[in-house]
């Protein structure tokens, strides 16, 4: 399992964290870079004076900063995601504290899922912050649960490009179970050790999801017998994000 390093460089992890949320998010203010981060102002000031000096971001004329060259090479996501993170923190908080295990929340963004918030549990043995990161849509758990809620028109203009690593007919009877059984495992299928419970965020009045919920454990501590259970509480977390989405658009 990828965990945060015991003797981490604090400066460091703030510009590379701001970096991937330019690259991801889209434009910050300074103020937004600060509360995201957890830093001053002028620390954030500095952070993103370095990243444009790096070419990893560059200052636009409302005088917020977007990213730079040398970010450009990613899909971004649609999704509300400042709206999205406030909104789900206390969910994945509960979430977290009924199932013992660290949870997510994601988005589709192209063919990954990037983690927009984690809520890790306060086991010894568990898995870490993800937020920030990026996995391959078609293998995570919350991925697929986005992936399935495409029709096969999106799915193949998606899957456009040849790639070796996705058999998209294999892909397309798996989704095909995931939106029969409304959630989707990830075993191991990108971290060794590491498996994820996921199932897609929905408004009341929307069918398309706007995002997914996940709950990931140790490999080792992981038990079928849960499933169930995980499974109808991940649910009901989703269903709560979504009526907090739907309330907060009016």
């Amino acid at each position: 399992m990828k965990n945060k390093p015991t003797y981490s460089i604090g400066s460091v992890d703030h510009a590379l964290h701001l970096a991937q949320l330019l690259q991801q998010e889209g434009p910050l203010r300074v103020t937004d870079a600060a509360e995201l981060l957890g830093v001053s102002r002028s620390t954030a000031h500095r952070l993103l004076a370095m990243l444009v000096y790096r070419d990893f971001a560059e200052q636009v004329d409302d005088r917020s900063y977007q990213a730079g060259p040398a970010l450009r090479s990613t899909a971004t996501s649609k999704a509300p995601l400042a709206l999205l993170r406030r909104l789900a923190q206390p969910h994945l908080q509960k979430l977290m504290e009924r199932v013992g295990e660290t949870t997510n929340l994601m988005v589709l963004a192209g063919t990954e899922v990037r983690f927009v918030s984690t809520v890790e549990c306060n086991q010894i043995l568990r898995v870490g912050d993800r937020e920030g990161q990026a996995l391959p849509a078609h293998l995570a758990s919350g991925g697929k649960t986005l992936l399935a809620a495409l029709d096969e028109e999106e799915l193949t203009r998606l899957y456009r490009e040849p790639d070796e690593s996705v058999d998209l007919e294999k892909l397309r009877s798996e989704l095909a179970l995931v939106r029969k059984r409304g959630f989707a495992i990830n075993d191991q299928l990108t971290e060794t050790g590491v498996t994820a419970v996921g199932g897609a965020v929905r408004r009341p009045d929307d069918e398309k999801p706007v995002a997914a919920l996940s709950i990931a454990a140790p490999t080792a501590r992981f038990d079928r017998h849960l499933l169930p259970s995980w499974v109808a509480t991940l649910s009901e977390t989703a269903a709560g994000l979504g009526r907090d989405l739907n309330a907060a658009a009016g």
